[in-house]
């Protein structure tokens, strides 16, 4: 029986902070929500150790790096994982991690006490009609955006040289502009940024690094304290295998991307959310703001992109055979890009575009909008159709939207591919394609610019 000796250790301690709500799922549900998130035992939202861990490695993408990490398993050949990681545990307002019980005190954990009432985000499949897809309504419960998360990485070896680079190269994904977090990462969440990192080299061979290693607590809280850190700093990482769309946009008049609820003054009222804001290492729940759902922005993009996609390929209504449009999964554009879903693994294909939810920098005025439907032929109100809603009034109002596509899907043999995509991008920017809801009434419409990859692209440039 071979005995290996693991003589040195690498760690890592990082502080992360969600730049967009986190849909860390549990796989449970109640009778307020489909899908809530994962909570410890204290009930507050924590990641589990092993979402951290498979978002590394399939982003590592290099086999043979991989299996030397995380190890492998061929038959009777194989080698277990010589990395470890921490489950990230969330931060008070006062950037402490609570790890292990915590009784939460009423005049003393307001913070904590908001994460037992988390947002929950309605979510409506609309089909190539624009209207909503039959049995396609769900909700889930999200983690505010702001939210902070503590966790640790760990690695034996047996040597310092070749190891510290694997390591280096493991903790390198989380600082990459495409690293998400939990689900829904191509619709709007799961955005991270690393707010703080530590590390430390250790060689158990040397009496004192042993000793320095016996007294590190594995309590994340306790483990802030231990000497053997050593501050260091990261910037985020350009990803190379993603190309970025940065949309400058410019609101022309009213909003209205809907909450799927109502309150006591109207029946439709825009989705907003809280998020935490920090100021020299303290966190306050600010109040509700205006977001663009990255499910929204998506859903209208993929349409548009469609339509574009067959106008490139002499698709057009009706034609028949292979002059016949296609929509929705049908169309080869949408299903590279955006993929689809199947009732099997092999039928299912994950997207290759990331768009991130987009918060407002300010509130912003609402107005109540009063309607009724008008019977065609006696020109009075329809019986039961008058109903409000709450419009945000953003005129003027500037919002940023970023979009990674993979590069391998812009490079594409099939070009129309990449030129129905930025003619849809186009149409934004030219307030020709408007986003929420409530568009056919003029809401939605925005004016700006494109830059992809530094770059302002022409938005006359429109191939027919």
């Amino acid at each position: 029986m071979k005995t290996t000796k693991y003589q040195y250790r690498f760690l890592a301690r990082i502080v992360i902070e969600a730049k967009t709500p986190l849909a860390v799922g549990s796989g449970d549900n109640n009778v307020l929500t489909d899908a809530l998130v994962a909570t410890d035992a204290n009930g507050l939202p924590y990641i589990s150790g092993t979402s951290i861990a498979g978002v590394v490695r399939s982003m590592i993408g290099d086999e043979q790096l991989v299996n030397k990490v995380f190890g492998f398993q061929k038959k009777k050949d194989g080698e277990g994982s010589k990395i470890i990681f921490t489950e990230a545990k969330l931060l008070n307002e006062n950037s402490e991690v609570i790890d292990g019980l915590h009784i939460l005190d009423d005049k003393k954990d307001e913070f904590l006490k908001e994460y037992h009432n988390l947002p929950i985000r309605q979510h409506t499949k609309i089909n190539h009609r624009g209207t909503t897809a039959d049995r396609a309504k769900f909700d889930e419960q999200v983690v505010y955006a702001g939210s902070r998360f503590c966790f640790e990485m760990e690695m034996v070896a047996e040597n310092d040289a070749e190891n510290k680079t694997n390591f280096e190269k493991a903790l390198e994904q989380i600082f990459k502009s495409s690293f998400r977090i939990g689900g829904g990462t191509r619709s709007g969440f799961g955005e991270i940024d690393v707010v703080e990192i530590k590390e430390s080299i250790l060689n158990l061979a040397e009496p004192k690094q042993l000793q320095l290693y016996l007294e590190k607590s594995s309590n994340l809280q306790d483990s802030a304290k231990w000497t053997g850190w050593q501050e260091n700093k990261k910037e985020t990482i350009d990803d190379k295998q993603w190309t970025e769309y940065i949309l400058n946009l410019k609101a022309d008049d009213f909003l209205m991307f809907g909450s799927g609820f109502g309150d006591e003054d109207v029946d439709a009222v825009p989705v907003k959310e809280k998020r935490v804001k920090w100021t020299n290492g303290k966190g306050e729940i600010k109040e509700e703001v205006v977001l663009i759902p990255g499910t929204s922005v998506k859903g209208a993009i993929a349409h548009r992109t469609a339509f574009y996609y067959n106008k490139l390929n002499n698709r057009f209504a009706g034609e028949q055979g292979d002059n016949e449009p296609k929509v929705g999964t049908q169309n080869e554009a949408v299903v590279t890009l955006f993929g689809k879903e199947g009732e099997s693994t092999t039928d299912q294909k994950r997207g290759n575009v990331i768009i991130s939810d987009v918060f407002a920098n300010k509130a912003l005025q609402e107005k109540i909008f009063d309607h009724v439907a008008i019977d065609r032929f006696t020109g009075g109100a329809v019986d039961g159709a008058l109903f409000n809603e709450k419009a945000i009034y953003a005129k003027d109002e500037t919002f940023t939207i970023r979009i990674l596509v993979k590069k391998s899907v812009l490079d594409d043999k099939d070009k129309n591919i990449k030129e129905a995509f930025e003619n849809a991008l186009r149409d934004i920017c030219k307030g020709l394609l408007p986003l929420g809801g409530a568009v056919n009434k003029g809401y939605g419409m925005f004016s700006g610019t494109i830059t992809c990859e530094g770059k302002t692209l022409n938005l006359e440039e429109v191939k027919q």
